[in-house]
């Protein structure tokens, strides 16, 4: 005797299917976790996700097996009784089996890797995530959007190299008694000594207009590494905070 003959009553069979979530929860956060420690894919971490993707799919599959099982439901059977019903399935399933087969094609082409940064449908910026079904790129503002890989395999993009430079707006506001020039050259000069920001293209500020309290300033520089955005921003903000208080 199985242990599916020994789940007669609903409540075992309740338990052992939570068992099953729980253990299949459990088991894909440790295939994550073992993926990203094994060094010898720290250099292409895009294979990491296609393999990772392909063994979750291999333990979900089971996982509804398992469960299909204590309901004495025969899917293999199932499938072939509502053929017709598969057919429309298929049809409405299309689009996802269009974007799996297409996210196959980028991580196995290596047409499309993590880091590189693309240019599609107005959208641009680095690709973070590339799944079994959709690739996930960062803009400079730091949005993230979920392109399904079926449009990357049907329509053009742009690819740019990996020296690819980021820019960092930041909008502030400083009194009306502060000179702006003087602030200008102040500004410029600390933004020019930080390591990680690039001297070409040139930091830049702008004004972005004025009222009766403050104007509005938006200062420009570029970086190389987009994950330090938010450490330069920091940076310069206290700098700025320090500068206007002493005035």
């Amino acid at each position: 005797m199985n242990i599916i003959d020994m789940l007669e009553d609903p409540i075992s069979k309740l338990i052992f299917i939570l068992t099953i979530i729980v253990a299949t929860s459990i088991i894909v956060r440790l295939v994550a976790y073992l993926m990203n420690k094994i060094k010898r894919f720290k250099k292409d971490i895009t294979l990491i996700y296609l393999i990772r993707d392909i063994i979750n799919y291999i333990i979900y599959f089971i996982a509804l097996m398992s469960i299909l099982q204590i309901f004495d439901i025969n899917l293999a059977g199932t499938l072939l009784s509502l053929g017709i019903v598969g057919i429309a399935v298929s049809f409405a399933a299309k689009d996802l089996i269009s974007n799996f087969f297409s996210g196959i094609l980028l991580i196995m082409g290596r047409s499309v890797k993590v880091g590189d940064t693309l240019e599609i449908k107005e959208m641009k910026g680095t690709v973070e995530t590339i799944s079994l079904r959709s690739t996930t790129i960062r803009d400079d503002n730091g949005v993230l959007s979920n392109i399904p890989n079926s449009i990357l395999t049907n329509n053009t993009y742009l690819q740019y190299n990996k020296k690819e430079r980021h820019r960092v707006d930041l909008t502030i506001g400083i009194g009306l008694n502060i000179d702006i020039k003087e602030f200008e050259t102040y500004i410029l000069d600390f933004i020019n000594r930080q390591k990680g920001i690039l001297k070409n293209p040139k930091a830049q500020v702008f004004s972005k207009g004025m009222n009766f309290e403050e104007s509005t300033l938006k200062i420009s520089f570029w970086i190389k590494d987009f994950n330090k955005k938010e450490k330069y921003k920091l940076i310069i903000t206290n700098e700025i905070r320090k500068y206007v208080n002493n005035r």
